[in-house]
C-alpha cells in the first residue's frame, strides 16, 4: 500500500480533528503513524468488499480509495445528512421501509472507532444508499419475478453513475430526482398520502348494506349511499335524504372513474366498487407507483407514443405528454395461455389488409382437432406447405399430431379477416400486435378480454390517421386509397413510435379523483403480496 506523504498525514489529521473526531493510535506509536495506519485500514477494509459491483469498484478506485461517506469534510456530512433524510420518506414511497435499516448503521457509525471500522461504515453507507436508489427509481422488486406476463425488466440505472453524481451535484437535489419525475407519479403519491389521512381518521365510513340503488329511493341506505359518498370526495356535504339528481351526478362520475357504464343507477357492479374499502385502494395506489417505477427508463416513453392500459382497455397515442387520440380496446382473455403480456417495444410500419398468419398454439389446440374429423373445416383459412404452396383439402389430417402437423395456416386479406383491414406491427417475439377486428360488437362490453392475445381497436382507421397524419398531408386518402385496392400493402412508419403495454389499476388524470379498473389477470395482487414480504405496510394511521 502506498505511503503518504508527512505533510498530507500532519493536513489530513488536522482536518479530523478539527471535525471532533479523535483517532486512537496504538501505545507508543505518533499521533501522525497512527493516522497513517488508520487511513491504510480504511482502504483495505472498503477494497475488500468491492467484489459485487463492478462499477462501484471503479469509483472507488478512480478516487484512490478515499471516502465520500464518512470523511470530515462538509461535503461528506451533507451527503450523510441527505441519505438519512431521503430514507426518512421511504415509506411515502411505497417502498419497504426496514429494507433501509437508518437506526442500525447509525449506531455502527456512532461506535466505528478504527479505520478498518470507517471504511466498513463507508461501504454500508454506499451498499444502503444505492439499494434505495435502484429501489426508488426502478423498482423494489423485479415483476418479471412475479408473473410470466410481466416482461418488463426494471430500468437499473449504472451504480457508478449514481455514486458520481453525489460528487458534482447538490446531495439533497440529487436524493430529490432519483424518484421518476412524471406526472403521474407525482399524482400518486399525492393520492397515497390523502388516502392515508382519510384512513387515520375513520376512512369513508360504515359501507352501504344494499345490492342496489336507484334516483329516487330513499331511507337508511339511501344515507348509507350519501355519506359514504361525501367521505370519497364525489358529493358536497348534504343533508338529503333521497336519491336526489345531485346523487345520480355524483354517481355518474364515480362510474366513470371505475370504468363503469355512467348510467346514474347503482346496481351490483357499482355497489361493489363503493364498498371497497380504503385499503385495497391504497394497495392499486402503491403497485401502481411500482410500476410506474418501472417505466423510468433513462430514454423515457418518447415525445410522441403509444400507451396501452391493458386493464382500462383502451389504446391512447399520446404528444408530448398530452393525450391527442384514444380507442377503446379488446385484450386477451384470462386463460392463462391467451393473456396479454406487458412489454414497451417500437412500432415501424402497419399492414393495410392484412393476412392472418394462425399461431401454431391457435392451430394446434383449435383448428387440428376439427381438421382430423373433417378436412374441410375452417374453410375460411388456407393451408400453407413450407414452401408457401396452398395444400388442398382433398386429404386426411386424421394421422396428425401437434408436433407431427407439417403445415401452417393463414387467412386472406378480406371483409371476414379475423384482422380486419388494417394491423399497427411493432415487432417483437411475443407476437403482439394492435389490429381491426370485425367483432365490434364486443367493444360494448365494459369488461373487455376476448382476444389470444394480440389487441383488438374500435377506431383502427382513425388511430391509422392518426399515425400517418405525420407522413402525410391527407392521412385518411392515402389510407382509403391503398384499402380500396385490396393488396396487402406494408406502410412503414417514417418516424418509429414507441409502445408501452401496460396494467395499471389504479391511475390519475390531471383534474379529478383517482380511477381505478379490475385485475382481470390478478397480477396486481400478486406485486401488493410481493412487495408486503419485501416489507411494504399500510400506514392506516391506526393501532
Amino acid at each position: 500500500m502506498k505511503r503518504f506523504s508527512t505533510t498530507l498525514v500532519r493536513t489530513s489529521l488536522a482536518a479530523l480533528l478539527a471535525a471532533g473526531v479523535v483517532l486512537a493510535s496504538a501505545p507508543g506509536v505518533s499521533a501522525e503513524a497512527g493516522f497513517s495506519f488508520q487511513v491504510t485500514a480504511f482502504k483495505q477494509a472498503v477494497a475488500e468488499r468491492l467484489d459485487a459491483d463492478e462499477d462501484v469498484a471503479a469509483f472507488y478506485r478512480m478516487r484512490s480509495f478515499e471516502p465520500i461517506w464518512t470523511g470530515p469534510s462538509d461535503e461528506d456530512r451533507a451527503r450523510r445528512a441527505a441519505l438519512f433524510d431521503a430514507l426518512s420518506m421511504a415509506g411515502d414511497h411505497g417502498l419497504p421501509e426496514r429494507r433501509y435499516d437508518a437506526s442500525a448503521l447509525m449506531a455502527q457509525m456512532a461506535a466505528a472507532k478504527t479505520g478498518r471500522e470507517r471504511g466498513e461504515v463507508e461501504m454500508a453507507l454506499t451498499a444502503l444508499y444505492l439499494k434505495f436508489a435502484h429501489d426508488i427509481q426502478s423498482g423494489a422488486i423485479d415483476g418479471t419475478t412475479v408473473d410470466p406476463g410481466i416482461k418488463r425488466k426494471p430500468p437499473r440505472h449504472p451504480s457508478g453513475e449514481l455514486l458520481s453524481r453525489l460528487i458534482t451535484e447538490d446531495p439533497v437535489a440529487v436524493m430529490r430526482s432519483l424518484a421518476p419525475t412524471t406526472a403521474e407519479y407525482t399524482r400518486l403519491m399525492r393520492a397515497k398520502l390523502q388516502l392515508e389521512h382519510r384512513m387515520a381518521h375513520g376512512g369513508w365510513g360504515p359501507v352501504v348494506p344494499t345490492q342496489g340503488l336507484r334516483p329516487g329511493d330513499g331511507g337508511p341506505n339511501v344515507v348509507a349511499l350519501r355519506n359514504r359518498l361525501i367521505a370519497m370526495g364525489y358529493l358536497k356535504s348534504s343533508l338529503s335524504g333521497t336519491y336526489d339528481q345531485d346523487m345520480e351526478a355524483a354517481v355518474r362520475v364515480f362510474q366513470e372513474d371505475h370504468g363503469i357504464e355512467p348510467d346514474g343507477v347503482v346496481g351490483p357492479t357499482t355497489m361493489r366498487e363503493i364498498n371497497t374499502g380504503p385499503e385495497e385502494r391504497l394497495k392499486s395506489i402503491i403497485v401502481a407507483m411500482e410500476r410506474e417505477r418501472w417505466l423510468n427508463r433513462p430514454e423515457g416513453r418518447g415525445k410522441r407514443h403509444v400507451l396501452v392500459n391493458l386493464v382500462d382497455f383502451h389504446a391512447q397515442i399520446i404528444d408530448d405528454d398530452k393525450l391527442t387520440f384514444e380507442t377503446r380496446s379488446v385484450i386477451g382473455h384470462q386463460a392463462l395461455d391467451r393473456r396479454t403480456p406487458e412489454f414497451s417495444d417500437t412500432m415501424d410500419h402497419m399492414v393495410i389488409n392484412p393476412s392472418w398468419f394462425v399461431p401454431r398454439s391457435i392451430i394446434v389446440k383449435e383448428y387440428l382437432p376439427l381438421l382430423r374429423n373433417n378436412p374441410g373445416a375452417v374453410g375460411h383459412l388456407q393451408i400453407v406447405d413450407s414452401r408457401g404452396q396452398v395444400v388442398g383439402r382433398g386429404r386426411s389430417f386424421a394421422g396428425y399430431s401437434g408436433n407431427s402437423f407439417p403445415f401452417s395456416m393463414r387467412q386472406p386479406p378480406g371483409p371476414g379477416n379475423a384482422l380486419g383491414s388494417v394491423k399497427f406491427m411493432f415487432p417483437n417475439k411475443y407476437n403482439i400486435y394492435l389490429h381491426d377486428t370485425p367483432s365490434q360488437h364486443l367493444f360494448s362490453q365494459s369488461v373487455r378480454t376476448f382476444s389470444h392475445g394480440c389487441i383488438r381497436l374500435d377506431d383502427p382507421h382513425d388511430f391509422a390517421y392518426a399515425l400517418l397524419a405525420r407522413q402525410t398531408d391527407d392521412p385518411e386518402g392515402y389510407f382509403q386509397r391503398i384499402l380500396r385496392s385490396g393488396a396487402e400493402t406494408r406502410v412503414n412508419l417514417e418516424q418509429p413510435i414507441p409502445v408501452h403495454l401496460i396494467y395499471r389499476t389504479a391511475f390519475t388524470q390531471a383534474k379529478g379523483q383517482v380511477n381505478y379498473r379490475g385485475d382481470v389477470y390478478n397480477r396486481d395482487q400478486l406485486i401488493w403480496q410481493a412487495l408486503a414480504n419485501a416489507g411494504v405496510v399500510l400506514r392506516t394511521g391506526r393501532s
